[in-house]
């Protein structure tokens, strides 16, 4: 009689290994926010050398670095944070105790005060666990769907970011056929101008008023439309009879341009405005999970609708409107009758660069933590939604704005944070291969 052989590795096993391994190692997510506040304590490169979980009731890990001041060797120091939950756990991101070699563990106000420094949102931080506070209420069934909830607020205000910047692009596309990827620097700047008014106006003590900064976003928002008309006027206009890829080497030039200037004017430093409007109101509540929205973010939704609803209004109802149909329909044919193409290109570059700087305001008052950078990383993403909207539609721009920010932040939410940018750029090429036009795009038919 033939005898099977013996399998080594049962599937139970290796069920149990599985959850064994499942508790090990450090989370990339928690290794992240403690890097991040290693400045605070140390200036300079810092070069990790080695990450460590501790044991103990609630995760904690362990850095050690090495940091240089001018090429001298300061020492080895180490950071060590303890969070609220491990790998599944819906409190893996909260961190409940900092430590350090130096300082030991930070008493209650010193970790106020580092919360306040990092920038980082309450809820991700939570309060140190000597401080006294009611005790929290036992999880109910009505739970996941509050956070749900929380997460389509959250998503609200991304996907206004997207989506106004993705404007920018589709108006330029749906003119000339060709994607200006200096855009995001457009919004580089918004955001940098919006940081520094919003610090005069704190400086003036008028930061509380909704005019003053309205004022701020109306003067950003202008400055940066001369600088999308510049743009045209100085570059794509010389360059808009070629076909071939000099246009778009020519947009990554003044990309690399602005990132370099501003660096050079103002420095590598992140910008940390104060939160326009940072009321914070409860929606809903359970007794463990409480919705909670503020009122920044209302003004965000109202101001994305308005500039939306006056966009539509200029492209259905204005000469300007009816001549970049023209023009996008064909632009051969808008000149025989007698369209001024070249004002309506070098308008449509003022309107994307005002609406890129309105993403950068956001940024800047919502977000905060700005630099020379900011507009790259952000930039792509908005192409990206253009793409999966239809690049070249104006409706077809915000419906992937809105997709590409429901999609980062549910993913965030409910996975690990660190992939949250494969899944977005991963969303793009899918669309590339399967619905190369987009949502709501339509085959152009004269060559580009």
């Amino acid at each position: 009689m033939h005898r099977r052989p013996p399998r080594l590795f049962p599937p139970f096993l290796l069920l149990i290994v599985a959850l064994l391994l499942t508790g090990c190692g450090v989370d990339g997510d928690q290794a992240a926010l403690c890097r991040k506040l290693i400045p605070a304590f140390d200036s300079g490169p810092v070069t990790i050398l080695d990450t460590e979980a501790l044991g103990g009731d609630e995760p904690a890990l362990r850095l050690t670095y090495r940091t240089d001041n001018g090429g001298a060797e300061t020492g080895t120091h180490w950071i060590a944070c303890r969070f609220g939950g491990r790998f599944f756990d819906s409190r893996r991101h909260e961190l409940v105790a900092v430590a350090t070699d130096r300082m030991g563990r930070l008493r209650p106000m010193q970790f106020t005060m580092l919360r306040v420094w990092a920038g980082l949102p309450a809820a991700r931080l939570g309060l140190p666990p000597e401080s006294s506070g009611p005790e929290p209420q036992p999880r109910t069934d009505w739970a996941p769907l509050l956070f749900f909830l929380q997460q389509l607020i959250n998503a609200a205000t991304v996907a206004c970011v997207y989506g106004l910047l993705a404007l920018g692009y589709t108006l330029v596309y749906g003119i000339l056929g060709q994607i200006n990827l200096a855009m995001g620097e457009l919004t580089m700047i918004g955001a940098m101008l919006t940081a520094m008014g919003a610090a005069a106006l704190g400086m003036a003590g008028l930061g509380s008023l909704p005019l003053a900064v309205l004022g701020v976003f109306a003067t950003v928002m202008a400055f940066t439309a001369v600088q999308g008309w510049t743009m045209d006027r100085l570059v794509f206009r010389r360059l808009r009879r070629t076909h071939n890829h000099t246009p778009l080497i020519a947009a990554v030039g003044l990309s690399i341009a602005y990132q370099e200037g501003m660096r050079l004017l103002h420095g590598a430093r992140d910008w940390w405005p104060a939160q326009f409007l940072a009321d914070r109101h409860e929606l809903l509540s359970d007794g463990a999970f409480t919705v909670t929205a503020l009122t920044s973010q209302a003004v965000i939704l109202l101001m994305t609708g308005g500039l939306y609803a006056l966009l539509w209004a200029i492209m259905q109802r204005t000469a300007y409107g009816r001549a970049h149909r023209a023009c996008a329909d064909d632009v051969g044919a808008a000149e025989l009758v007698g369209v001024d193409v070249d004002r309506t290109v070098a308008t449509t570059f003022a309107v994307g660069g005002a609406l890129a700087a309105a993403a950068g305001a956001v940024i800047a008052l919502y977000y905060g933590g700005v630099n020379f950078y900011t507009g790259y990383l952000v930039g792509f993403k908005a192409l990206a939604a253009a793409v999966v909207g239809g690049i070249g539609s104006v409706p077809g721009a915000m419906l992937g704005g809105a997709l590409l920010g429901l999609v980062e932040t549910f993913w965030s939410a409910y996975f690990a944070i660190a992939y949250k940018d494969i899944v977005a750029f991963g969303l793009l090429t899918l669309f590339l291969i399967y619905r190369p036009d987009g949502l709501m795009g339509h085959r152009r038919g004269r060559g580009d």
